[in-house]
């Protein structure tokens, strides 16, 4: 009889919060470059926690639909909403990818994307680095997952490099990653206090602009995700 029966699904909450911001964007009531609703009235308003909320917000930062600015706000990134609708179907629907190709393109882009950050960096693209880098370390040390974080700091590494166009590309295998590390439980195969030390080693050597050296460092620090990978074959 059992086999009979099709298992329910319910939704993510967070998910729902994405696809409810979604409509706010796409039907024009928020356009980019204008401020979303404070944390709390979004819980309220949508009967859910302001912790679901927050995880919904850091998503689509992740995605770089929203940016947020401390003690100011969540605004709307000034994308085409053809961008937009493609970036948010791959958020809230990721199809299966083969993971070694996903790690193997991760590691061509973002070795280089720390190459020319370290020679484009600005004052600006560190304190971002190391706000990312500090939200990450905060999740790590308490001993919980924080892949979204994690992916959040090695895009504003991406960012700092000033090719627009290698940036965009981590942000589209990035939902991919995330889902494929979260199916992998990935996180579990390193200690996090070896990932604060990487991390931290990567934003110093960005941070004196020594363009040889953060390269190996990207190297040593993927080098974990990668010889998994090819176990996974």
């Amino acid at each position: 009889m059992l086999e009979n029966l099709t298992k329910i699904v319910v939704d993510d909450p967070v998910d729902l919060i994405i696809s409810q911001i979604r409509g706010l964007i796409s039907s024009g009531a928020v356009k980019p470059g204008e401020k979303l609703p404070p944390e709390r009235k979004l819980a309220d308003h949508l009967g859910v926690s302001r912790n679901q909320v927050r995880t919904a917000i850091n998503r689509l930062e992740l995605y770089g639909i929203v940016r947020v600015q401390p003690q100011s706000g969540t605004y709307v990134s000034g994308i085409g909403i053809v961008a937009l609708e493609g970036l948010i179907s791959n958020v809230l629907k990721i199809e299966k990818s083969d993971f070694k190709s996903l790690v193997d393109t991760r590691l061509l882009l973002e070795v280089e994307a720390a190459r020319l950050a370290s020679i484009h960096r600005t004052n600006d693209d560190l304190a971002e680095i190391k706000k990312a880098l500090l939200t990450c370390e905060a999740k790590l040390s308490k001993g919980l997952p924080a892949v979204e974080e994690d992916f959040l700091f090695h895009i504003k590494i991406a960012e700092a490099s000033k090719n627009s166009v290698m940036k965009s590309l981590m942000m589209i295998i990035t939902p991919d990653m995330v889902q494929s590390y979260n199916d992998y439980k990935v996180c579990n195969m390193d200690t996090n206090e070896k990932t604060i030390l990487q991390h931290r080693h990567l934003l110093e050597n960005i941070r004196v602009q020594n363009a040889e050296a953060v390269q190996e460092a990207m190297h040593n620090h993927l080098s974990d995700i990668v010889a998994f990978s090819r176990r996974e074959d």
